[in-house]
């Protein structure tokens, strides 16, 4: 598989429209992602958010984290942060499952501590999953583009 995966052009659509800083972070992220677990499925939505989903396989219930760009600000979420294990209390967030690490510069995330936390995602994803996977290193588009 591919270590530099492109970004979907319905995806790349929407993202050249934000500010360049978050444009870098996004990126920069997102290779930060795939080099821990570069067998991920990427599923892509544009709703009140630009979200690029990181799964162990080609469903949303079996994602492991998510990086949701906003207007001015970007996270990197983890879909069962109330679930995993965050010894460093870097997870912040008050909904059920979602928790996320407020992303500013690359330092936030380009850490041993959020590597271990990743990892444990990844973990937690694999042992809750529910059938093995049919697909990996796929990009999967959800998003309607109006070119």
């Amino acid at each position: 598989m591919n270590k530099n995966r492109e970004i979907h052009p319905d995806f790349l659509y929407f993202l050249e429209l934000k500010e360049s800083n978050l444009i870098e972070l996004f990126k920069g992220l997102r290779n930060y992602i795939l080099s821990i677990y570069p067998d991920s499925n990427e599923l892509l939505y544009h709703t009140h958010a630009l979200t690029s989903v990181y799964s162990i396989s080609e469903k949303l219930s079996d994602a492991f984290c998510m990086i949701p760009i906003y207007t001015n600000h970007l996270n990197l979420g983890f879909n069962k942060g109330v679930l995993i294990d965050d010894p460093h209390t870097l997870l912040t967030g008050t909904g059920k499952l979602i928790r996320h690490i407020p992303i500013i510069k690359k330092e936030d995330y380009q850490n041993n501590k959020v590597e271990s936390l990743i990892k444990s995602a990844i973990d937690f994803a694999i042992n809750d999953m529910d059938k093995p996977s049919k697909s990996s290193g796929k990009i999967i588009s959800k998003i309607k583009t109006k070119k």
